[in-house]
C-alpha cells in the first residue's frame, strides 16, 4: 500500500487457548501481542464476547480490556463486540465507563446483536431469546447513559456518564447497516467469518446514512484474515493448518477424530461452507499480503482495516504482525 493512502489497521485478539493451555496463558500471550501492536502503530485492538468456547477465553472483554491496557500506554483497546442483548444497557455502561475513566481516549465499544453462544449456554446466561428484538432501544439507551443524556429519567450511569465511549455497530447483515446509517454511528462488518453480504451492506449503509453530531461523514471498518510469512511456502502451509483446526473445531462436534477421517470430512459440502467463512483472506509474504489488502479494501469501501491473524501458534502470529505492519508502511511509535 502506498503510505499516502495506507487506511488505519486494527487487530482482534480472539484469546486464543492452544492445546495444553489455560485461558490465563492466553491473556498473558494477550499483553505481548498488545504491546507489540503498540510498537509497530496499529491503530486499535477488539475483544469479541463468546461464551462456552473452549478455545477462546474472550467471555468478559470488559475484564480483558483492563489488564490490558493496564499493560499498555496508547493503544486503543475495545470489545468487538459485546453482546448487547445478553446485559443490560446500563451495565455496560458502567463497565466501560469505569474504564474509560481509567484510560480516558482508549476504549471503544463495538455492540453486536448476536448472542454470541449456543441456544443451551444463552439459557444458562439468563439470556431471553427475545432480547436482540430490542437492540436498537438498547443501543439508544447505551448511548444516553455515556453521554450524560440519559434517555430514563433519575437514571444516570457511574461511572459512563459523560465519559461519550465511541459507539461501532457490528453486523455481518443488512440489519447492523441499516440501524448503523438510521443512528449515525460507525460500521464493523464481520467479513472474516461471514463474508457472503459484505458488498451488500455496505452500500446499503453508505447510501441510507443519516450524519450525525459525532459522526458526520459514514466510516466502514471491513475485517479480514491475515497469514503473513516469510514466504509464501510457510503462509501457505500455516493458513493450511488454520483451516485445519477450523474444519475439526466445527465439524467433529466435540470428537475426537484422526487426520484420515478429518481429510474425509474436507471433502463435504459442509466442509466447504465452513471453509467459505474464511472467504476473505490474505495468504503470503509482506507484498502478497499488501496486495491483497488494497483489492480487499477497494472492494469492501472500508475506512479502516480490522485483521484477524490466523496463525498456528503465539510466536507465528506476532511474527505475521511484523510482516504486516513492515509491509503496509506503519508507523512505529
Amino acid at each position: 500500500m502506498d503510505p499516502a493512502t495506507t487506511p488505519p489497521i486494527s487487530l482482534i485478539d480472539f484469546a486464543t487457548v492452544h492445546s495444553g493451555e489455560r485461558p490465563g496463558d492466553a491473556f498473558h500471550r494477550s499483553v505481548a501481542f498488545a504491546q507489540q501492536a503498540e510498537r509497530l502503530g496499529f491503530k486499535r485492538i477488539w475483544y469479541a464476547e463468546h461464551h462456552n468456547m473452549k478455545r477462546i477465553a474472550s467471555s468478559s472483554p470488559a475484564v480483558l480490556i483492563a489488564h490490558v491496557a493496564a499493560n499498555t500506554h496508547r493503544i486503543n483497546l475495545g470489545a468487538g463486540g459485546v453482546m448487547l442483548p445478553n446485559h443490560a444497557p446500563l451495565t455496560i455502561a458502567e463497565q466501560f465507563g469505569t474504564l474509560a475513566e481509567l484510560h480516558p481516549g482508549r476504549i471503544d465499544l463495538g455492540l453486536g446483536r448476536a448472542p454470541g453462544t449456543d441456544p443451551r449456554t444463552l439459557q444458562a446466561l439468563r439470556r431471553d431469546a427475545r432480547a436482540a428484538e430490542t437492540f436498537p432501544q438498547d443501543v439508544v439507551e447505551l448511548a444516553g447513559y455515556l453521554s450524560g443524556d440519559s434517555t430514563i429519567p433519575g437514571v444516570t450511569a457511574v461511572p459512563g456518564a459523560g465519559t461519550n465511549v465511541p459507539l461501532y455497530i457490528l453486523g455481518s447483515s443488512l440489519f447492523g447497516a441499516q440501524l448503523a446509517a438510521q443512528l449515525g454511528l460507525p460500521y464493523a462488518f464481520a467479513s472474516h467469518f461471514a463474508p457472503a453480504a459484505l458488498e451488500q451492506a455496505v452500500a446499503t449503509y453508505r447510501q441510507t446514512y443519516q450524519p450525525s453530531e459525532q459522526h458526520p461523514e459514514p466510516y466502514v471498518i471491513a475485517a479480514v484474515n491475515v497469514t503473513a510469512a516469510d514466504s509464501t511456502d510457510d503462509a501457505v502451509e500455516q493458513d493450511r493448518q488454520v483451516k485445519r483446526k477450523r474444519a475439526r473445531a466445527m465439524l467433529a462436534r466435540g470428537r475426537s477424530i484422526t487426520e484420515e477421517e478429518l481429510d474425509i470430512l474436507l471433502s463435504t459440502p459442509q466442509a466447504q461452507q465452513v471453509l467459505d467463512m474464511l472467504r476473505y483472506t490474505a495468504v503470503g509474504t509482506g507484498s502478497e499480503v499488501r496486495d491483497y489488502l488494497a483489492d480487499f479494501r477497494a472492494r469492501a469501501q472500508a475506512d479502516e482495516l480490522m485483521v484477524a491473524l490466523n496463525a498456528p501458534s503465539g510466536a507465528q502470529s506476532l511474527r505475521s504482525m511484523e510482516i504486516l505492519a513492515d509491509a503496509t508502511n506503519l508507523a512505529p511509535r
